[in-house]
């Protein structure tokens, strides 16, 4: 005869165990409220907070196609680091696709000479390739299917992380994608402010938080005043520059030089 009672007593740390884990999950987001009063103009809360303007504004502030989410200060971050690779016939893969409204953006963004695709692990995603870009299935951790993707895509300029959220994940997919980025990309993370919560691997000051791995790139880009050796050598020996804002960073790819000083000008 099965002992209920033993049974029961055994399971009691596994439920409490996972009954604590999602409590914590609440607690970690619910404490946090930055919904916008919708009935306010979104155009004129980020041309206000930012002193932003721009044709990517007036697309997202007017948009009445498929539904785009995103913070309000991502608007002119956004614009500022990828002005410049519009109307041309870049490589734009976005991890993550949802409803497919982000790709929308993107597409009215860049033009249509631009090469973009988006990644998902949601099958349902499938309905939304050769919308506004091409969609391919599958995980963002997967070395065979990034590999897959890069070579459809003829190579990479511009990838704009927006999938799972999960360090793990965050970091898998950027030591497998930046190498293969073109001289003169950039690699972008965006939602970091998972970094602080642990189901998302994170916490706060956590060496799993990806802002402990930033600061590990940050020190192989001075290797030349410690010599100490790379943490991060996949990235790192290739990342030229390191640009941190609220809950988003961006990693810019050029060729690194050992730097030199020198003294121009007369002596007084």
């Amino acid at each position: 005869m099965m002992n209920f009672k033993a049974i029961a007593k055994s399971l009691t740390p596994t439920i409490l165990a996972k009954l604590y884990r999602a409590n914590t999950a609440h607690q970690e987001t619910s404490q946090f409220k930055f919904s916008f009063d919708e009935s306010s103009s979104v155009k004129r809360d980020i041309k206000d907070k930012y002193n932003h303007e721009s044709e990517l504004l007036e697309y997202f502030a007017n948009n009445t196609g498929v539904v785009v989410h995103k913070w309000h200060h991502y608007i002119p971050l956004y614009d500022r680091y990828f002005s410049p690779y519009r109307n041309k016939q870049i490589r734009f893969l976005e991890i993550g696709v949802s409803n497919g409204g982000s790709l929308q953006m993107w597409r009215n963004y860049f033009g249509a000479d631009a090469i973009i695709f988006g990644i998902d692990i949601d099958p349902k995603c499938e309905k939304l390739n050769g919308l506004s870009g091409q969609v391919r299935i599958g995980s963002q951790t997967d070395p065979s299917f990034l590999a897959s993707i890069v070579s459809e895509m003829g190579g990479l300029d511009i990838v704009l992380d927006d999938g799972s959220h999960h360090m793990e994940h965050i970091t898998t997919s950027l030591k497998y994608l930046f190498p293969r980025l073109e001289y003169g990309g950039i690699y972008m993370i965006e939602d970091l402010h998972s970094a602080y919560w642990n189901r998302y691997g994170g916490g706060f000051r956590s060496r799993k938080n990806f802002f402990g791995f930033a600061m590990d790139l940050i020190d192989d880009m001075h290797y030349w005043y410690h010599t100490k050796k790379l943490k991060q050598a996949a990235v790192s020996k290739d990342c030229s520059g390191i640009h941190i804002h609220d809950s988003i960073v961006v990693l810019e790819k050029n060729k690194l030089f050992k730097p030199v000083h020198s003294r121009v000008g007369e002596d007084g």
